[in-house]
């Protein structure tokens, strides 16, 4: 009896060092902040947003608040923050890619899927294509050249919008397409395909149902 009793005083012991060892010691602490899927962002930028103290308990740390803090990197889009035992901290990072870009005195504004300018470069990436739009039409544009199939998306040179219902795609061969709103963009696309099999250089389809040329 007395046996058991000193046993279980014994495993209840080991139990509270390992808890505190864990809880309140750096002994499973953070000693290392891995940075992955970098493009243009830094490891130092990252584990600066990050802020994760050096030897802070890994079951202490919140992970929640480190990935709202590396958001709020303008270039992240998302990230994943891993525990990794015995002491590091994994950052998993997605950068936002640019789809369009807006030219300024300033230099280009990378524009993302979403509409968002988050960063400002002196050149603009090639092939990318140009927003001459209104602020209210950001959104539209980035629409209809997300959806678009990526051959047509590739001859587009820049996007004109005076509202997200005016939205007007400059082509090459001194060619436009007008769009009028981003909806029913996918039919759209595959009329303007037959479309402009004929001879013209305005290719109307902001009514697929009656398109024309001219």
């Amino acid at each position: 009896m007395v046996r058991r009793r000193l046993g279980a005083v014994l495993a209840m012991f080991v139990v509270t060092v390992v808890i505190c060892t864990v809880w309140f010691t750096p002994a499973l602490g953070v000693r290392e902040v891995e940075v992955l899927g970098l493009a243009d962002l830094t490891v130092d930028e990252v584990r600066t947003a990050a802020a994760i103290e050096p030897g802070t308990p890994l079951v202490r740390l919140d992970v929640d608040a480190v990935a709202a803090r590396v958001r709020e990197l303008p270039r992240v889009a998302g990230v994943e923050v891993e525990r990794v035992v015995p002491g590091t901290v994994r950052l998993t990072v997605d950068e936002r890619q640019p789809v369009a870009v807006v030219v300024a005195p300033e230099g280009a504004h990378l524009v993302d899927v979403t509409g968002k300018d988050y960063a400002t470069v002196v050149q603009p990436p090639d092939g990318l294509p140009e927003l001459n739009v209104s602020p209210d039409a950001v959104a539209a544009a980035v629409s209809v050249l997300t959806q678009v199939p990526e051959a047509l998306r590739e001859d587009v040179l820049s996007v004109t919008a005076d509202s997200p219902l005016d939205i007007r795609l400059m082509l090459s061969g001194d060619r436009e397409a007008r769009w009028g709103s981003p909806a029913d963009t996918p039919r759209k696309a595959a009329v303007l395909d037959v479309l402009m099999t004929r001879k013209g250089t305005m290719f109307d389809v902001s009514s697929p149902e009656l398109p024309t040329v001219s």
